[in-house]
């Protein structure tokens, strides 16, 4: 499935504020994902960063007044207004989200917005308090009432000197926005469990045994379902990643606590997505204190964990779906094949580790997918947000008519 900003056509607007350095990195994403986009800057946004910065970037001219001389049409943002998919405004700065609340447009980037009937996507960039401010607060109400989705502002350090809400997001989170209205909503009203990453079984307060699993996947399905309209709830073992926007999140240590939490919740679920990687043993007795190095040798007692799958696989409900995953050194199809079997799946995604790209902690990943009914689909080595979208397409094909 190609990303759903390809081939789309974005207008970028870009207000007058120090946070405009951002829009550079924004618009190289936007483009990075097959958009084509053009932008359009505030008079005050060109003491900030320069035109050719993002002529550069978009492989287009900007447009930043009505009137320019050249061939710069005074019907241009008309044109651009008829043919977006989207417009982000980023940042909007209070003076902006004044104009478009107001239905002000003695601008180019305003008056364009007025003609606008595409999905808006309005990004504020100020100081706290003006932030904070009623005015704007009622202002950014009156949008939010009249169809424009706002994208709250991040709380952290400012430019002037203080913390609090008003930071411009960064261009990652502001692109899976935009990424999110433009997705078409073939999921919705569906409720996906999704697990991820890895668990942790404690030797010691500062010891554990684990594995490399980042939970990239498992996230990146889940942020996919939920671009997609889907309920997701995502539980996940230790990962730096952030929690995805619009997924409920739950953060879990050992494979016994993810257990837990899934038990408690798959009945709820229609279709449960298993990529963790849960540890299959634990020690038998965890230490209570540090312990000192003294021997040669340790020898370790283990104990197997619960296996998560195979249990929702025997107590599976009528019409619930079930997807497992493998990461597998050898026989992948003979494994795998066994896995979908014992556990009771309805598919299984498999992947060898060691190869290049794929795997643990990677961006992309090449997997196989074997079905129930003996299918089996291998892919090309892709990035593992468009082997998400490609897996919950296959889902869409089992759910009972």
């Amino acid at each position: 499935m190609a990303h759903p900003l390809a081939g789309k056509n974005i207008v970028l607007g870009v207000c007058g504020g120090i946070a405009a350095y951002k829009s550079a990195e924004l618009l190289r994403l936007m483009v990075k994902n097959g958009a084509s986009v053009r932008v359009m800057m505030s008079k005050n946004a060109h003491e900030f960063v320069g035109r050719v910065t993002f002529e550069a970037l978009s492989g287009t001219p900007v447009c930043g007044d009505l009137f320019a001389p050249g061939g710069e049409s005074a019907m241009k943002h008309i044109h651009w207004a008829e043919t977006a998919d989207a417009v982000v405004i980023a940042p909007a700065t209070a003076d902006m989200i004044g104009k478009l609340a107001g239905g002000i447009a003695d601008d180019a980037l305003s008056t364009f917005v007025m003609a606008v009937t595409a999905p808006v996507l309005v990004c504020p960039s100020m100081n706290v308090n003006m932030y904070q401010s009623k005015a704007v607060q009622r202002n950014l109400e009156t949008l939010r009432a009249d169809g424009f989705r706002v994208v709250a502002p991040d709380a952290g350090d400012l430019a002037c000197g203080v913390f609090g809400p008003g930071r411009l997001p960064d261009p990652a989170y502001i692109m899976d926005r935009l990424t999110a209205c433009l997705t078409p909503k073939d999921l919705a009203g569906r409720r996906i469990l999704v697990t991820a990453g890895p668990t942790r079984e404690p030797l010691d307060p500062v010891r554990f045994i684990s594995n490399p699993s980042s939970g990239k996947m498992g996230f990146a399905l889940a942020r996919a379902a939920a671009h997609r309209g889907a309920d997701v709830l995502l539980i996940t073992g230790p990962t730096p990643l952030g929690d995805p926007p619009g997924v409920r999140t739950l953060r879990v240590e050992t494979a016994q606590d993810m257990a837990r939490a899934v038990f408690e919740t798959v009945k709820a679920y229609a279709i449960v997505i298993k990529t963790a990687a849960v540890s299959d043993y634990r020690p038998v007795q965890a230490a209570a204190q540090k312990i000192k190095k003294k021997n040669d040798r340790w020898v370790l007692e283990l104990e197997q964990t619960t296996d998560i799958l195979k249990a929702i696989g025997k107590q599976k409900q009528a019409g619930q779906i079930l997807v497992g995953f493998a990461a597998e050194t050898e026989d992948l199809e003979a494994h795998a094949m066994k896995k979908l079997q014992d556990k009771n799946l309805d598919l299984i995604a498999a992947n060898c580790i060691g190869e290049a790209g794929c795997g643990f902690a990677a961006d992309t990943n090449r997997v196989t997918l074997f079905f129930r009914d003996g299918r089996r689909e291998t892919l090309p080595i892709m990035e593992k947000e468009a082997v998400a979208h490609l897996l919950l397409d296959r889902l869409r094909s089992l759910e009972p008519a």
